[in-house]
């Protein structure tokens, strides 16, 4: 007779339900990322369409309004000026003023350099001679990863800097937990007002932006998303100090390595409490699965869900 108690061969119902319900990460993963952007889609479809439909009722309205107005104008004829237009401004000439914007100065350039290698793209300026294009390529193939490598190496100081304190604050008051959330709190605080909430008020000040304009301007920037719709230095009416784009520029480089850390611990956060839940949902399992077996006595404590952790993959070491 099995010494088993006639539980030999006999499939656990919890596990088979457990396993036939549970699905792969990576499809989940993929479902919430697909549902994500479909939200987001509607989301702006609804905010922005209506607007859409507005301009465009009133741009052609305009258009033949003018063309009435003007009988001496023919309709491709105001076409090819609208045209000459739009590239004269895409060139740096201000047709009001007739005077250039400067674009491709040092300075302007120098930006331009800083855009194309942290991948902002704003999409204002670009390179429009051939020379000028293919030397782009290889000064973006080379000076992506450069900028990552600066990227990482800014953070880590960034982070050392942060630990280092809190090693010394919780050495100083025999305090190590508390100090390390106090300085953690404070370098989110100072990051959030240096990087995010006080670079909008320098905005407002030069380029006339409202806060949230220039708030707007600032995440999408140090996110690198790069619409173009606001870009520092463009307004051709204002007239810009020397330091500007260059104190933008190191903003810009330390900023990003900033919210990437900021990201990064989101991140982890994310992976954390998802390893969080697979390990409690396993020693549930386990537990259930004794109480199957007959052992009346197995139980899940709380403290079993604080033991858990991304890293609890590791073998046991022999006894």
């Amino acid at each position: 007779m099995c010494g088993c108690g006639g539980r030999c061969g006999r499939a656990t119902p919890g596990a088979a339900s457990s396993s036939g319900r549970r699905l792969p990460a990576t499809p989940l993963l993929l479902l919430a990322y697909l549902s994500y952007l479909l939200l987001g889609s509607a989301a702006f479809w609804a905010l922005e369409s209506p607007r859409e439909r507005e301009m465009a009722g009133r741009l052609l309205s305009e258009k033949w309004d003018l063309l009435e107005n003007y009988t001496c104008l023919e309709r491709e004829d105001l076409e090819d000026l609208a045209k000459g237009i739009i590239q004269a401004y895409k060139s740096g000439l201000y047709l009001k003023g007739n005077t250039s914007l400067g674009r491709w100065d040092f300075v302007g350039s120098f930006f331009f350099s800083v855009s194309a290698v942290t991948t902002i793209g704003y999409g204002n300026l670009s390179p429009s001679t051939e020379a000028a294009q293919v030397f782009c390529i290889f000064f973006a193939l080379f000076g992506i990863p450069l900028n990552l490598v600066l990227l990482n190496r800014i953070g880590q100081l960034m982070l050392s800097g942060v630990q280092l304190c809190a090693f010394h604050l919780g050495e100083k008051f025999h305090w190590q937990k508390g100090a390390a959330v106090l300085t953690r709190t404070c370098a989110l605080v100072a990051g959030l007002l240096l990087f995010l909430l006080l670079p909008p008020l320098l905005f407002t000040a030069i380029e006339g932006w409202t806060y949230e304009e220039g708030f707007y301007y600032s995440f999408i920037t140090l996110s690198t998303i790069g619409f173009g719709d606001y870009v520092i230095g463009m307004n051709p009416e204002r007239t810009y100090p020397s330091w500007y784009k260059n104190v933008v520029s190191l903003w810009i480089l330390f900023g990003m390595a900033w919210l990437a850390l900021i990201i990064n611990l989101c991140i982890s956060l994310l992976e954390n409490s998802s390893g969080l839940c697979r390990c409690c949902k396993r020693r549930s399992r386990d537990a259930e699965q004794e109480l199957i077996s007959g052992n009346p006595n197995v139980t899940l404590e709380s403290k079993d869900g604080q033991n858990c952790s991304t890293k609890d993959t590791k073998p046991a070491e022999p006894n």
